[in-house]
C-alpha cells in the first residue's frame, strides 16, 4: 500500500468520540483495505464511538450486530442503499432494516438515473470510484438492473419513494441522499420533511455526479439537512481542497459533517480519515470547535439512536 499521511495528536484528539457514518470495509463485493471487525478494533484503540457500514450492494444491520458482539465496545452500525440489488425503492427491505436495526438509508448510488446517466469528469489526476468497474462487468454479463427512479416527469417524488420515506419516519432512519443529481435530492429532502423524516444527510455533494453549488447546499441546510464532506472527495482529487473549504464556510460550519468514506485499498487507513480531515481543516484556519462541531457532534446526531420507533 502506498505512503499516505499520519494524523497528528492534536487532531485525534478534536475527533475522540466522533462516529464515520460512511466506510466501505469487507467483507464486500470488492477489494476493501480492512474488515470490520478488525476496524472495530481500531476505533476503539483511537478513541473513535463506531462507524456506519455502507454497501453499494448488499444491506449491513445484520453484519453490524455481529461486530458489535464479536468486538465488546465498538459500536458498528447497519445501513441500506435501495440499488437494485436490493430491489430498488423496496419499501420491505427498508422495513426489515429497520427491524434489524439499521440507522441509515441511502437513496440509490449505482443504480440512479443521474449517476447512470452521468457524464460529468473527474479532476485530472483523479482516482476513479471502485464500483465503476463492477458495474461494467455486471452490465457486460448483461446484468442490468432498472434504473431506480425518485421522481417522474414532472419532479415531483414518486409515490413509491414517499412509502419509503414513511417507512423511515416510523422507523426514525436517517435519509441519506446517495448519488440523484441536485434537483432530485432537493424535491426527496423536502418530501422526507414532509413525511416525517427527522434526520438527513446529503450524500458528498462535492462529489463527481453531484457537484451541487452553494445556493443549492443552503436550500437544503435551511431545509434542516446535513451535507456531508468525505475525506475521500478532496484526497482522491475529485474536487480540490481550497473550493471544499470555502463551500464549507459559505454553507455554514454548522450545516456540515465529516465523514471519511474510506476503505480502498488505496486510500489511508480508515481509522484515520477523520483525523487526517481535522488537520486539513485546522490548516485551512477552521477553529477546533469547529471541527469539533462537524467531526464530533453532528456525527453523533446522525449516528444516534431512533428517538421512537413503532412497528
Amino acid at each position: 500500500m502506498s505512503e499516505h499521511p499520519v494524523p497528528s495528536q492534536r487532531a485525534r484528539a478534536l475527533v475522540t468520540g466522533a462516529y464515520d457514518t460512511h466506510v466501505h470495509v469487507a467483507p464486500d463485493v470488492m477489494e476493501r483495505r480492512i474488515d470490520d471487525l478488525d476496524l472495530a478494533a481500531r476505533f476503539l484503540a483511537t478513541g473513535l464511538a463506531g462507524f456506519v457500514l455502507k454497501s453499494h450492494y448488499v444491506a449491513t444491520a445484520e453484519r453490524a450486530a455481529v461486530v458489535r458482539k464479536a468486538v465488546p465496545g465498538a459500536d458498528a452500525l447497519g445501513a441500506i442503499t435501495l440499488n437494485g440489488s436490493m430491489g430498488g425503492m423496496n419499501p420491505a427491505a427498508v422495513e426489515i432494516a429497520g427491524r434489524q436495526g439499521a440507522r441509515i438509508v441511502w437513496m440509490p448510488t449505482v443504480d440512479s438515473r443521474n449517476q447512470r446517466g452521468s457524464t460529468a469528469a473527474d479532476l485530472p489526476g483523479a482516482k476513479p470510484a471502485m464500483w465503476g468497474a463492477l458495474q461494467k462487468d455486471l452490465h457486460a454479463q448483461g446484468i442490468v438492473p432498472d434504473v431506480v427512479e425518485v421522481v417522474g416527469p414532472d419532479g415531483a417524488v414518486l409515490p413509491a419513494v414517499r412509502q419509503v420515506l414513511r417507512v423511515m419516519a416510523r422507523h426514525d432512519l436517517v435519509l441519506a441522499t446517495g448519488h440523484l443529481s441536485g434537483p432530485e435530492i432537493i424535491a426527496v429532502v423536502h418530501a422526507a420533511r414532509q413525511e416525517g423524516v427527522r434526520r438527513v444527510v446529503v450524500t458528498h455533494p462535492e462529489f463527481t455526479s453531484q457537484r451541487l453549488p452553494v445556493a443549492e447546499q443552503r436550500e437544503l441546510a435551511a431545509a434542516g439537512a446535513l451535507l456531508e464532506r468525505c475525506f475521500t472527495t478532496p484526497y482522491t482529487g475529485k474536487v480540490g481542497w481550497d473550493d471544499l473549504f470555502s463551500t464549507i464556510r459559505a454553507v455554514g460550519v454548522e450545516h456540515s459533517v465529516l465523514s471519511s468514506d474510506l476503505g480502498q485499498p488505496f486510500n489511508p487507513p480508515v481509522e484515520d480519515g477523520l483525523a487526517l480531515f481535522a488537520d486539513r481543516l485546522l490548516d485551512a484556519g477552521f477553529t477546533e470547535a469547529e471541527v469539533t462541531r462537524m467531526a464530533v457532534t453532528n456525527s453523533r446526531f446522525v449516528a444516534a439512536a431512533p428517538a421512537t420507533v413503532t412497528v
